[in-house]
């Protein structure tokens, strides 16, 4: 009896062994939290209706169906999808009602394939176009929880309410820092829709593109979705000072700030002995903005001294302008630990954006900075001569050559008159 007792036990304490080793395995399928995500913005308003794609032989909502049936089928194992629509609801003229018509089709996580089929396949094209709002709610939808961000919105044309301006949206997501990334693509080709997806992707620094057929549509979105698995460094946000004595201290890394036109913006970074101070800063024109631009970085010492400096400049349009410098620790500043001598660099960032009276000023441009550290070069000289080779010794190898060279010639050329007049 005792024996039978004690296999009773052994058997249930085995079970719950079971079951507890089961139970965790269940939880954990599935992408980890910090894995990509990406949510798709599909415009269902009664636009949609329009049989133009694949050489008009069919309907946009029917391409849009069968692209995402596709996508649903072809989601990488370690992306989290969503799905949200716009547009779907609502089929009154209440204008207020229409423009907050955007709802979470499908939430962002696993993908249960037939489950998001599903939802798809209800879908019927129904009412307005409130990009503005959508693209706020697929923002939320997304979460801050780690891991890339990527908004995918496909539509037929323009935001019908105008309230929120999706580029204002585009750019105030841009600007809280969280590495949101938009890409857009348009069913339809006028000029105005593709000027407005345009300036969303931009803001961002997502694509735009247009497409006409449904093997392009379905392809496009793949590849984007396929786009976010690539691991990326997420910029860390940070909001430069207007002088140097109050800049924040920034190290090695990609770091985001947003600079209105005519602003300095100072940042701070220790350079340890032995090191190499190496800083690229670019600035998108997320905005129309005039024609003649530039871009200016200079290192300065606490003291005020420039110690070196990086400029470009352009006319045009332009996505992003950059530039750079380099600087090596060779000179006396404040003694480290070991009492060796360590220089805190500043570092401002300017530029000559400007733009008509009509674009608006706020957020600012936005501004990436990328700050390395590196091994010093032996030869200081080599930093100062950048494209020089090593300082002067290339230019006067240059001119010896060049001497010798025009020095060979001459006696040639004299030879061959004293042989020409012998004969």
């Amino acid at each position: 009896m005792i024996i039978r007792k004690r296999l009773a036990a052994g058997a249930c304490a085995l079970l719950a062994a079971l079951a507890g080793g089961i139970a965790p395995a269940n939880a954990a399928d599935g992408p980890p939290k910090d894995s990509p995500k990406v949510e798709l913005v599909l415009d269902v308003s009664g636009s949609m209706r329009a049989q133009d794609v694949d050489g008009g032989s069919r309907t946009r909502m029917a391409a849009a169906k069968q692209a995402f049936n596709e996508v649903i089928d072809a989601v990488p194992a370690d992306v989290r999808l969503g799905i949200r629509t716009l547009g779907a609801n609502y089929a009154g003229d209440d204008k207020e009602l229409g423009c907050r018509d955007s709802k979470q089709l499908y939430r962002v996580g696993p993908v249960d394939r037939t489950e998001a089929k599903t939802a798809v396949a209800t879908l019927q094209p129904t009412g307005w176009t409130p990009i503005g709002y959508a693209l706020r709610g697929a923002d939320q939808d997304l979460g801050t929880d780690g891991g890339t961000r990527r908004i995918v919105l496909i539509t037929d044309g323009e935001d019908s309410c105008g309230q929120p301006d999706p580029c204002d949206v585009a750019r105030e997501l841009a600007a809280k820092g969280t590495h949101l990334t938009i890409d857009t693509l348009g069913l339809a080709q006028d000029d105005k829709t593709r000027e407005q997806l345009s300036c969303i992707a931009e803001a961002t620094g997502g694509t735009y593109s247009t497409v006409r057929h449904t093997k392009e549509l379905s392809g496009r979105i793949k590849q984007l979705v396929r786009r976010a698995e690539t691991p990326v460094e997420t910029p860390k946000p940070v909001q430069g000072a207007d002088a140097c004595s109050k800049a924040p201290e920034i190290g090695a890394g990609l770091w985001t700030d947003r600079e209105t036109f005519s602003e300095h913006r100072w940042y701070r970074v220790n350079v340890k002995p032995g090191q190499e101070l190496r800083t690229s800063v670019s600035i998108g024109a997320d905005r129309a903005v005039d024609r003649d631009y530039g871009v200016l970085v200079r290192a300065v010492s606490e003291g005020g001294q420039e110690l070196v400096r990086g400029a470009e400049s352009g006319s045009g349009r332009t996505d992003v302008i950059s530039s750079g410098l380099r600087f090596p620790n060779g000179q006396s500043g404040d003694k480290d630990e070991k009492g060796k001598e360590s220089r805190t660099v500043c570092l401002e960032v300017s530029s000559s954006f400007s733009a008509p009276a009509n674009v608006k000023r706020d957020p600012g441009l936005p501004v990436e900075l990328a700050v390395d550290l590196v091994d010093a070069p032996d030869n200081p000289s080599d930093v100062a001569a950048f494209g020089l080779g090593r300082g002067w010794v290339l230019l006067g190898v240059l001119a010896l050559t060049g001497l010798i060279a025009g020095l060979v010639w001459g006696w040639v050329s004299r030879w061959r008159v004293t042989v020409w007049r012998a004969n």
